[in-house]
């Protein structure tokens, strides 16, 4: 991270390189308070650090984009940095993610993901597709989503081939929620959340269960 990301903000705040709940990264666990704005902030965040280097976005860009004020963003995060530290925070959504035995994760998953969507207009994974450039802000939202996906994943999973089967599972997840953006006017929009994970849920299911020994 280049200039003042890289060591910490001027109030203080913690270097971006901090664990998970560095920079108010525990925020993402609380539920979006009504008529405050913050979930629109936190939508139009997701949005720009995916699409733009960390230092050309500005947190009155995102005020802009969330239609709301700049104070507002500071009232609710403080510095741009720790807006940053709660976008790549993982944490929460893994803990609604993984919250099923492995026996009806599939199901579960595919629940969480359509509802999350539907609900809050905010997909839990997709926006590490759009972070594959080399900027360290980019590198870092790659590696929590690693560690806090796809590694707590595998760690839950049952058999041989752990690694190997979770980042398969990440994919198809990845996967539902691109073609929930694709089609949003499509059949599938028209699909209650337990009709995709009937159709959907299975196919993920065989992946968590693993081969029969």
């Amino acid at each position: 991270m280049n200039g003042q990301a890289a060591g910490g903000t001027a109030d203080g705040g913690s270097s971006m390189r901090a664990g998970p709940g560095a920079g108010g990264g525990q925020e993402t666990g609380t539920v979006p308070e009504a008529g405050t704005g913050r979930a629109a902030i936190l939508r139009a965040a997701r949005r720009a650090f995916a699409f733009r280097p960390y230092a050309e976005v500005t947190l009155r860009g995102i005020a802009a984009d969330a239609g709301v004020s700049a104070s507002l963003i500071v009232k609710h995060f403080s510095t741009k940095e720790r807006l940053f530290n709660t976008v790549a925070d993982f944490g929460p959504a893994a803990d609604l993610l993984f919250a099923a035995p492995p026996d009806s994760l599939g199901h579960h998953l595919v629940l969480t993901v359509v509802r999350s969507r539907r609900e809050q207009q905010a997909d839990p994974l997709l926006r590490v597709v759009f972070a594959l450039g080399n900027d360290d802000e980019r590198v870092l939202l790659r590696e929590r989503f690693g560690e806090q996906i796809t590694q707590r994943l595998a760690a839950l999973l049952p058999g041989h081939e752990r690694a190997l089967r979770a980042e398969l599972i990440v994919g198809q997840l990845l996967g539902l929620g691109a073609t929930l953006s694709l089609h949003r006017e499509g059949a599938q929009a028209r699909a209650t959340p337990e009709q995709l994970a009937a159709l959907y849920g299975p196919s993920l299911q065989r992946l968590i269960s693993g081969p029969a020994d």
